[in-house]
């Protein structure tokens, strides 16, 4: 998700007259007697629901000029409460242009002397170009020390800073500035702006240094600059605070098994620049109409011109080319992404996480928005379908309905194809347990089935419990860890072949979860493609090197021939 900005967005001089605003209404998105949402596009979102097992769905379609239209579909809570206009869903990264516009409020504070912190003794300024090791001095070092020294507000937030996003190396303890300071123990996978590479941990670092220079937190700046000038008074960044409203939806798997609050109070602050803004159809709609209308509302400028330009137009690449015809390339900006539909510019943000499936966009040169949020995971193909169907009726741009998008029902790709060769392991399997660590990773210890300590006799039970229900059996060569991280329970290593382990981040819930008790998982075998080598010397093995977490070739790959030098994580052994 790199081009310069070489032009300077301005606002609309002048405000349509009442007519002309009757006039573009009823030309575009105002059709269908004041209804975007037909019953026929009603019944074929629903169908999407049925086939791809979502249980609740809001929408917004927002006109610039006129009154938003809202439309829910499902349940909201396993006790069958209805999804509504109000109900509250995480936004997870749909959350990133808040993050952005935060700053982009912070930089005009000090730009018009509103600041109240200084700003370090080698900076006069601080803008978009601001170097990050200037603005965060003694706290900023990447293992490069180009992509150190170099990276400015706009690499770090358009993704292209050359670190991976290394999203199990946090954990549910850590504060953003922890995870600034251990960047410097994680490998790069590419050059400084030579390849789009999501990372959350940039939005850790914005949010750190929302933090450093308001004096308030991060989640606080946000509601006063943000929040309550829009009116978004359903949102929150808490999930206890979403809770007590008695509006915030559970969340399920891809498969639909229910699933706890996945961002509990205690990460709040470490999750809340990337992911943590929790809303609603009804506020979000708002937030949709200050981009339509460049970041003012009610004639007051909410975030400044700067943050609409810089974040909104592309900066880095995403997808050079198009394989779609209905689809241009797609670049990103900061917090947004961006690409033409049908030969018309959409600018957009998806979000995922356990529970929840989110897309937020708005047509700039169309002046419309539409917001889809569900309340399942992994349902970004039928959220985005689902929202270019709402573009398609509003903007009449086909002559009849588009078919809702089919989930594929091919059988997943086996880890070891039936055909392949398999190598067996170098050493005995109980070898290849013990404990090994990486200074931006922590310690994790494997266990194997045979494993007699406590903690992998602990390890071992939530894994067959999970296991002892599923209709077919798992692989028998496997390494089992506990991993509490905020996207992980535990570990599974599956043998693939030689000293190679096909890894798979995973929760468990050995008692199952709400009114069903069947335990279960939420990562399935054959889902992941990254591996662990492990690496033997003097019949010992000393480590393993860890790769495919970016999903596809690093620099490192190109660059080095060893496992340990390849590898984006190296794990020393150390008991």
């Amino acid at each position: 998700m790199a081009k310069l900005l070489s032009v300077a967005l301005g606002f609309l001089s002048q405000p349509f007259s009442h007519l002309s605003q009757l006039s573009f209404l009823a030309d575009s998105v105002w059709v269908n007697n004041g209804q975007v949402i037909t019953s026929e596009l009603s019944n074929s979102i629903q169908e999407t629901l049925d086939v791809w097992n979502i249980t609740g769905l809001s929408v917004a379609v927002v006109p610039r000029y006129g009154e938003p239209e809202f439309h829910s579909w499902g349940n909201m809570t396993e006790d069958g409460d209805k999804t509504t206009k109000d109900t509250l869903f995480h936004m997870a990264s749909v959350s990133k242009a808040f993050c952005v516009s935060a700053l982009g409020i912070l930089m005009d504070d000090y730009e018009h002397g509103r600041n109240v912190t200084p700003l370090p003794p080698a900076l006069s300024e601080f803008n978009w170009h601001t170097l990050v090791q200037d603005i965060l001095p003694g706290e900023w070092k990447l293992m490069d020390d180009w992509a150190s020294e170099k990276p400015n507000m706009k690499d770090i937030l358009s993704h292209v800073s050359g670190l991976a996003g290394h999203d199990f190396s946090y954990g549910p303890h850590d504060s953003p500035r922890d995870d600034v300071l251990r960047m410097r123990h994680l490998r790069p996978s590419f050059e400084l702006r030579e390849q789009w590479s999501y990372n959350n941990k940039m939005f850790m670092t914005a949010a750190h240094i929302i933090e450093t220079y308001s004096a308030q937190t991060y989640t606080s700046f946000v509601e006063d600059r943000i929040f309550t000038p829009l009116g978004m008074t359903s949102s929150t960044f808490s999930p206890a605070k979403a809770v007590k409203t008695g509006r915030f939806t559970q969340g399920w798997t891809s498969s639909g098994r229910l699933i706890p609050e996945c961002f509990t109070e205690e990460i709040v602050t470490l999750v809340a620049g990337p992911g943590g803004v929790i809303s609603s159809a009804v506020d979000m709609s708002k937030w949709v109409a200050l981009w339509l209308n460049k970041g003012v509302h009610n004639n007051v400028t909410v975030i400044p011109l700067s943050v609409y330009g810089n974040a909104s137009q592309s900066y880095s690449i995403i997808i050079g080319a198009s394989v779609d015809p209905e689809l241009s390339i797609q670049g990103y900006g900061m917090g947004w992404g961006r690409y033409s539909y049908l030969g018309h510019d959409i600018v957009y943000h998806t979000g995922g996480m356990p529970g929840f499936s989110t897309q937020a966009s708005f047509l700039p040169n169309d002046n419309i928005g539409v917001v889809v949020f569900a309340n399942g995971r992994d349902k970004a193909t039928p959220v985005m379908n689902i929202s270019n169907r709402i573009i398609d009726v509003a903007l009449k741009l086909r002559s009849k309905l588009s078919p809702p998008i089919k989930p594929d029902t091919s059988e997943k790709k086996l880890i070891t194809p039936p055909n392949e060769n398999v190598v067996d392991l170098e050493l005995a399997l109980e070898e290849f347990t013990g404990t090994y660590t990486n200074a931006g990773y922590g310690a994790i210890t494997f266990c194997s089935p045979s494993s007699s300590s406590s903690y992998c006799q602990d390890v071992i039970s939530d894994f067959t419990a999970v296991d002892a229900g599923k209709s077919t059996a798992p692989q028998s060569v496997q390494l089992f860890a506990a991993w509490p991280r905020i996207w992980s329970s535990h570990i599974r290593g599956v043998h693939r072949s030689g000293n190679t382990f096909v890894v798979h981040p995973t929760s468990l819930f050995p008692e199952g979860y709400g009114r069903d008790t069947t335990p279960f998982e939420t990562s399935e075998i054959g889902s992941s493609e990254a591996t662990a080598e492990f690496v033997v010397e003097d019949g010992k093995v000393v480590g393993f090197g860890l790769v495919g977490l970016v999903g596809q070739p690093t620099k490192r790959e190109r660059t080095y021939t060893t496992v340990k030098d390849q590898a984006e994580v190296w794990f020393d052994k150390v008991l």
